[in-house]
């Protein structure tokens, strides 16, 4: 993929931990661009990309990404010392993700058809993403679209990789997910139904493009050789896969657990999820509109 380059630094967006910005690029798009010089560093990055193509791969929509060349000129501009640090640091290659103008933040208890919030659980299981809860739940609403956004923490074996290290990519591959404080956990999540039609799709050639869509800069050189690295990111999430029957049976059943919370998202009660009532069923995010 060709890189976009940066043309204009906009305002930093101060919602997130690792200090994003906003910035036009020279194909006149906008962009929400993740720095590798910001705390999470470039493993960051590295998952933002794989989890991105694999949920497309998948058929959920997430926004648009390219890599973006940010030059540390841009620095001196700024007033903030924070951006000046941080654009400096990320001299080079970034994610630059598509600015949706007008998109509204998913709540902590929104009304999601339960096939899609199936699918939606299954895949942040599959990558281990532990922030998509209803304190954050890292879901926007655009053109009536569900789309979902901020993957860096998911993938968080490649924090501690260790060649050495023996039964470290089956202890991934069997842990089970805490879904309890999953944003969409009272949607009734049809997850049993996601695993049988997701089970069918070409796993080794989505995961081997999701893969292979990483550029080199990004990758941890400490571990090997680009290709040496993403040879382990392949063996990682295919052993996921592969480990289906472990981890999504206790998935299912902690869905069928729920969490009951009240009107501010407070845990009242462990009980069945209920769900949202289905009177407003015509408000609910991917239902197919009744012919």
């Amino acid at each position: 993929m060709v890189p976009v380059r940066a043309t204009r630094y906009v305002t930093p967006l101060r919602e997130g931990g690792s200090l994003p910005g906003l910035m036009e690029g020279d194909d006149l798009g906008t962009y929400v661009v993740k720095f590798h010089g910001a705390g999470q560093g470039p493993k960051a990055l590295v998952a933002e990309v794989i989890c991105a193509e694999l949920a497309a791969g998948m058929g959920l929509q997430v926004p648009r990404w390219v890599p973006i060349e940010v030059s540390a000129d841009f620095a001196p501009a700024e007033p903030d010392e924070e951006v000046q640090y941080l654009l400096r640091a990320s001299a080079g290659l970034n994610l630059g993700i598509d600015f949706l103008p007008g998109a509204l933040d998913v709540g902590p208890m929104p009304a999601i058809d339960p096939a899609l919030a199936g699918r939606i659980v299954w895949f942040d299981a599959l990558v281990g993403n532990a922030d998509r809860s209803w304190r954050n739940p890292n879901m926007l609403l655009w053109h009536r679209a569900l789309y979902l956004i901020d993957h860096g923490a998911a993938l968080t074996f490649h924090h501690a990789w260790d060649p050495g290290r023996a039964g470290q990519v089956e202890r991934f591959a069997e842990r089970p997910y805490g879904v309890a404080d999953h944003a969409l956990v009272e949607c009734r999540p049809e997850v049993a139904s996601a695993d049988d039609r997701l089970a069918e799709l070409p796993w080794a050639e989505r995961v081997a493009s999701a893969v292979a869509a990483v550029p080199d800069e990004w990758l941890d050189s400490t571990y090997g050789s680009p290709d040496e690295v993403r040879a382990a990111y392949r063996r990682y999430l295919l052993a996921r896969v592969a480990a289906r029957d472990r981890w999504v049976p206790p998935l299912v059943e902690a869905v069928r657990r729920g969490a009951a919370r009240d009107a501010r998202g407070h845990r009242v009660s462990e009980r069945t999820s209920a769900g949202p009532p289905d009177w407003i069923a015509e408000l609910r995010i991917g239902r197919e509109p009744a012919s």
